[in-house]
């Protein structure tokens, strides 16, 4: 997978994720946690930053794997902490796997551009 297209289904996961986390699942007096829409937020970061991915703009590569890399930190302390396994820790072990994938696909892109060099 190019690193464009995993930064695309990166963000469209984390988009629904962080939608499904807010409006799917709430805690036991009803109420909905804001925190739950933070995935979303940075999949329209993903988002936006997508064009300058596709159009090779190594700042924002490196922008965009920064923030992937502080999202799955994020993502895998926060799995940890979850003792049982509910809706949340399911919801966490999405966004390590989509964060995971999407890094090891821009890991890849450096490592080639490196070689064509």
């Amino acid at each position: 997978m190019k690193a464009a297209g995993a930064n695309l289904f990166n963000a469209l996961v984390l988009i629904a994720v962080g939608l499904y986390g807010y409006f799917g699942v709430s805690a036991s007096d009803g109420s909905h946690s804001l925190t739950a829409l933070i995935p979303a937020a940075f999949g329209l970061i993903f988002l936006v930053l997508h064009k300058g991915l596709v159009k090779g703009n190594k700042t924002i590569a490196h922008i965009v794997v920064f923030l992937t890399l502080v999202l799955l930190v994020m993502c895998i302390m926060r799995f940890i902490k979850i003792d049982e396994w509910d809706t949340k820790k399911y919801i966490f072990l999405v966004c390590i796997i989509s964060n995971a994938i999407a890094l090891i696909a821009f890991i890849k892109s450096f490592i080639d551009a490196r070689k064509l060099r």
